[in-house]
């Protein structure tokens, strides 16, 4: 039992650096808009069928159909602040909620009407053969898609801190007023932190999606654990969201070690558990 705990460990790295790109998009749109976007998980569906669509319906190569998705969705994202999340920044709080879930099942079933209910794996060309690495066992799409999601989270806290744009989401998420006040265009802020989350969201469902399946209901699953995760890092807390998704995968992909019928269940423990003892979550809001 000893011996597979490293192969429990990488697979929980790979699910939990998933969760965490999926978590620290909506964890923005929440601390820099206040909505919370009950539509998030829609983004990371979107990634992994419009990758598939490319590849097995248009011929693309898996690793230019990787960047294009992102790209689609990423401006979709945009178009959808700049035409309804832009307006709901002003509503209540109820109100949001029951628009980005209206706006979630609007696009889980226009996918249905587009790539219909079967799931499907993303053909990306790797060699299905598996890679031995020390005790660990896995393969090339695995190896990739690891690469890929730790870079992802690297790249987006390099420019959190040391890019003018990443300063003034920085700002803007800190003191909004304030940062208005000193000419930093809230607007434009808005529509860049919604497009990087719905981004980085595709980018957890194209790499993910070429080692599962991907099919139109996936992005409820995928709104559900993203909330766990930023419940577990702290809500509005971005170094919380990618700690808290390795936090969870590393505890669902161990805790199949007991039995993994209850995978699914440990999340909610979890949060159970910091929600007793650290109300704020284990990073609180800067």
């Amino acid at each position: 039992m000893i011996d597979l705990i490293p192969q429990f460990v990488f697979n929980g790295l790979l699910i939990g650096a998933g969760y965490a790109l999926i978590a620290v998009g909506l964890t923005m749109i929440f601390g820099i808009m206040n909505i919370a976007n009950f539509a998030h998980g829609e983004f990371y569906m979107l990634g992994g069928c419009i990758a598939f669509f490319f590849t097995s319906k248009l011929g693309f190569n898996y690793l230019l159909a990787v960047p294009a998705t992102v790209a689609v969705v990423a401006v979709l994202g945009l178009l959808l602040e700049r035409t309804i999340f832009r307006r709901l920044s002003k509503q209540d709080a109820m109100s949001s909620v029951l628009a980005t879930v209206a706006l979630a099942m609007i696009l889980e079933n226009g996918a249905l009407i587009l790539w219909g209910p079967q799931p499907q794996p993303i053909p990306t060309g790797f060699s299905p053969m598996p890679v031995k690495l020390g005790s660990i066992f896995t393969t090339e799409p695995r190896l990739f898609a690891v690469a890929v999601t730790f870079g992802a989270l690297l790249l987006v806290h390099l420019f959190l801190n040391r890019s003018l744009l990443g300063s003034a989401m920085r700002a803007t998420f800190q003191q909004p007023e304030a940062a208005a006040l000193v000419g930093i265009p809230i607007h434009r802020v808005h529509a860049a932190t919604f497009g990087l989350g719905a981004g980085l969201a595709a980018l957890g469902g194209a790499l993910l999606g070429a080692i599962f399946f991907v099919h139109p209901a996936s992005g409820g699953q995928a709104t559900l654990k993203a909330f766990i995760v930023v419940i577990l890092g702290g809500l509005g807390s971005i170094s919380g969201a990618m700690v808290g998704g390795i936090i969870l995968g590393l505890a669902e992909s161990l805790g199949t070690l007991v039995s993994s019928a209850y995978k699914d269940a440990i999340g909610f423990v979890l949060v159970i558990l910091i929600l007793l003892y650290r109300p704020d979550g284990l990073f609180k809001r800067s």
